[in-house]
């Protein structure tokens, strides 16, 4: 539920990404949602991953908080039942520069064919109808703890990193990268603590 078939790992995301079409200079959230679909959870939590992981996009005062933003509604809206998402204009309407934004992909695709290689289809019942509101409920507690991380060193990527591996791990059918992304959220919780205390 809610994954598409044609994005079945990173590049093929990616791929999609680079396809939809845009005003030449900007490049709004609205696009990106449009082009992975709205009824896609999995894509839509590994772009908000993405997003808040890749270097010259992530690193945009607020973007993380964005990103949040989108998840928390996304994650709200798919325990409540709902087949298609719904995003308040104010947040489809945020938008970056093309050349970051071209920039930011251009990075993420050496990485993402190294990472496509490494998946496969494992523990697939971690994501189905339970495994996937497990992870919503995760990714709503990822949502609420990502504005304070703004302030917080490299915690952001950790939250970022989770959102990622959990949206890879469903769009994948991997239920390994999705206990990884569990663990992840575990461990950026822990550093998140030991750096208050």
């Amino acid at each position: 539920m809610h994954n598409r078939n044609e994005d079945s790992n990173l590049m093929d995301l990616i791929s999609s990404i680079e396809r939809m079409e845009q005003d030449a200079s900007r490049v709004s959230v609205d696009d990106v949602v449009h082009a992975v679909g709205r009824r896609s959870f999995g894509p839509l939590l590994l772009v908000a991953g993405l997003i808040t992981l890749t270097p010259i996009i992530g690193d945009i005062p607020g973007m993380p908080t964005l990103m949040a933003a989108l998840v928390l509604l996304v994650s709200v809206q798919l325990l409540a039942g709902s087949e298609a998402f719904w995003l308040p204009r104010w947040l489809l309407k945020r938008s970056i520069s093309q050349q970051k934004f071209d920039k930011g992909i251009q990075l993420m695709k050496k990485p993402a064919r190294w990472i496509d290689g490494l998946l496969r289809v494992r523990l697939p019942w971690l994501t189905g109808y339970i495994g996937i509101r497990v992870t919503a409920v995760v990714c709503l507690l990822i949502a609420l703890a990502m504005p304070p991380m703004e302030f917080i060193p490299f915690s952001a990527n950790g939250a970022g990193l989770a959102l990622t591996l959990l949206g890879l791990g469903l769009v994948a059918r991997d239920g390994i990268v999705l206990l990884l992304g569990f663990v992840l959220f575990g461990a950026t919780c822990a550093f998140i603590t030991m750096s208050l205390i």
